[in-house]
């Protein structure tokens, strides 16, 4: 096997907040891909650093009345050291505020610009005249043209779902003095995108992307790519464009080059060759870990930028999908936001990290985080699987024997029939497989326990504790003890470490767990990992609850179905009748729920929020003896959105989907043609 070198980055977080579960999934799956491949013997550089510019950063540095400059340093070390706790093991953590990246994005910028890709055009937006800076449409509220709803942001309304230019909002005002804006005009730089359509066509389908995340830029490239606008202006956190005054180099154009200027850095400090990896760079790999939300960013905007500025193109781009928790979007309300250091506080970090590999694989799919499962998961296959195996050998070897293991592998069949599975394993986690992976390992300790008990050591030890086959038995049990903790050390390297120690072992590497321990002596064994009190998950859920009552809500709600089976109910008034939120909604997938004889879970789509994001709802609905999931999904029904949650046997529902009849007889009521996702049923 030929030493491969390659360079991992992931996704940069804003240095404007604290880094939560929802971030943490794409840095525990690029830490664990990382060791992985060290464990296998490649050389992997694994960078990071914080997002540190932006218009946002500056405000909240002048609200808390230090410089930008100290309150980005502040939130990268705070950044750091949540990635530290759960073992995400960067080479650096670097900042976009650097001069390393000063220095890059200038030299790129001065490319883009030799190859006549930057154009200047001259464009009218909103302008605060108090604070003196122009407005994101996030920075803008007012009134929806369309249905006069108060409060609404500057690109769409969420009541009616219709979207608008800023301009068009009634009584507009700035979020951030309250004042009227104005009209302005300036002069802004734009990278010609478009012109690289056929390229980006290309290269998105050279297999750099996974088929999923291809067809999603597909869609982009066939709308018709647009120039990109490029600059900001004065006042700006950032890096000014060179020789213009007042112009302010966008965030998202020197972040992707903060991944080359904190590898940079990185090679300064340790004499490593920059130009191997990025522009001499046929032996060597790039692999960018991001989240499903910043691709166009890292598929068309990036690829084109590096080409263009004569740098190497990334080798692969990983993405994950969000985090729900509970089946719904984090909620600060119901205590499912959890920040990392609020999780470190109540929890073994390496539980979510085991968690998180047991559900990934390598698609862009959401990811939930169901804390029930999360803690019978953890308890059934740490606790009592894997730690039950040196838990129920060891004390016989220490008691009987002194520490020392036996000579010789009793049942070589076995250990050999472990070590089998290796290859398959390795595949997995290189393929970013992980729950493949997690269900072999497990496997095996189902069957390691298996033997255990078939053999019954404790039997033996009641008759006599010196018995040699107790010795046989549980240094047997120990060898293969320690080749799961091998196939589980880029998951779970704190435990791997402890048991290393236990077992009196150097740190072991993927082919070690072929070399058995044998006559050595172990040290005394020491519980490795506590079972989960479902008691600590709720005070954790609790500690992140934050009071939203003088904050303004979307409702969330359940579902029961079908409806009422009373042909005639009693009247209401037209009051009660007008509390009732009723939107489109459209089902985005559908399955069957398992336990359950006639219910069906939905994930349904309302649309997007201001910040672009999907709004999405879980709702169970009684509906499955009528409809199979796969006449559901793609399908528009109309949701009782402000239902009030409920909780069920299943999970948290968020709705109610209408419908008439009942059992096989059940139909959908659903909007006429032309409707979209997230507007009201009037």
């Amino acid at each position: 096997m030929s030493m491969r070198d390659i360079l991992v980055t992931n996704a940069l977080p804003y240095a404007n907040g604290p880094i939560h579960l929802g971030h943490l999934l794409g840095y525990i799956q690029a830490d664990i891909w990382v060791r992985f491949q060290r464990l296998k013997g490649h050389r992997v550089h694994y960078v990071c650093a914080d997002d540190a510019h932006g218009t946002s950063i500056m405000l909240s540095a002048e609200k808390a009345g230090v410089s930008a400059e100290n309150w980005i340093e502040k939130i990268r070390q705070e950044h750091h050291s949540d990635f530290c706790k759960f073992a995400v093991n960067f080479d650096i953590y670097h900042s976009t505020h650097s001069e390393e990246n000063k220095k890059l994005v200038n030299r790129i910028y001065r490319a883009l610009e030799a190859a006549g890709t930057i154009k200047s055009h001259t464009i009218e937006q909103l302008f605060d005249p108090e604070k003196g800076l122009f407005l994101a449409d996030r920075f803008i509220k007012g009134q929806c043209p369309k249905c006069k709803a108060e409060e609404q942001y500057g690109d769409n309304c969420e009541i009616c779902s219709s979207t608008y230019s800023a301009t068009e909002l009634l009584n507009p005002y700035s979020t951030i003095s309250g004042a009227t804006p104005i009209l302005r005009k300036s002069k802004h730089f734009f990278f010609d995108l478009p012109q690289f359509s056929q390229f980006l066509k290309n290269w998105t389908r050279s297999g750099v992307l996974s088929p999923s995340v291809a067809n999603k830029m597909a869609e982009w490239l066939d709308s018709g790519l647009q120039p990109w606008d490029i600059s900001r202006d004065a006042p700006y956190f950032g890096f000014e464009i060179p020789n213009e005054p007042g112009k302010y180099f966008y965030v998202w154009l020197d972040a992707p080059i903060g991944y080359m200027a904190s590898f940079a850095k990185l090679c300064a400090d340790k004499n490593i060759s920059f130009e191997n990896y990025w522009e001499n760079a046929e032996n060597t790999e790039l692999w960018h870990f991001i989240g499903k939300d910043i691709v166009n960013f890292h598929a068309l905007f990036w690829p084109a930028m590096l080409e263009t500025s004569n740098f190497r193109l990334p080798t692969a781009i990983s993405v994950n999908g969000y985090l729900t928790v509970n089946g719904q979007k984090m909620s600060k309300s119901r205590g499912t936001f959890i920040k990392a250091a609020t999780f470190a506080e109540y929890m073994e970090t390496e539980t979510l990290r085991y968690y998180f590999a047991a559900k990934l694989g390598p698609n862009p799919d959401d990811f939930d985080l169901n804390l029930e499962d999360f803690v019978l998961r953890v308890n059934s296959d740490l606790v009592g699987k894997l730690v039950n195996i040196a838990s129920r050998c060891a004390g016989f070897i220490t008691r009987g024997f002194n520490g020392k293991l036996a000579s010789e592998l009793m049942d070589k069949s076995i250990y050999d029939s472990f070590l089998a599975k290796a290859d398959t394993i390795a595949t997995a986690y290189d393929d970013r497989e992980f729950s493949k992976a997690m269900r072999a390992i497990m496997t095996l300790a189902d069957h390691a326990n298996a033997w255990i008990a078939e053999q019954a050591p404790w039997k033996l030890a009641k008759a006599n504790q010196h018995d040699p086959n107790i010795q046989q038995i549980c240094s047997l049990g120990l060898n293969l003890f320690k080749i799961l903790i091998v196939y589980l050390k880029p998951v779970l390297p704190d435990l791997a470490k402890e048991v290393e120690s236990f077992l009196n072992l150097p740190s072991q590497t993927w082919d070690e767990a072929k070399i058995p321990i044998l006559g050595s002596t172990i040290n005394p064994f020491k519980p490795l990992l506590a079972r989960i009190d479902s008691a600590k998950v709720e005070a954790m859920v609790e500690a992140s609850k934050e009071n939203l009552s003088k904050t303004k809500t979307t409702p969330s709600a359940p579902i029961d179905s079908p409806l009422a089976k009373n042909p005639v109910s009693d009247e209401i008034e037209f009051a009660d009748f007008a509390k009732m939120d009723l939107r489109v909604a459209k089902v985005v997938s559908c399955h069957h729920v398992e336990g359950a004889d006639k219910l069906l879970q939905l994930r349904l789509s309302l649309g997007k929020d201001s910040q672009g994001d999907e709004i999405e709802r879980t709702v169970f609905s009684g509906i499955k003896e009528a409809y199979s999931p796969q006449q559901l999904e793609g399908r528009l029904v109309i949701l009782v959105a402000n239902l009030k949650a409920r909780k069920m046997k299943f999970g948290l529902s968020e709705g109610m989907i209408l419908a008439s009849g009942e059992g096989k007889d059940v139909y959908l009521l659903e909007p006429d043609e032309g409707a979209e996702p997230g507007m009201r049923v009037c």
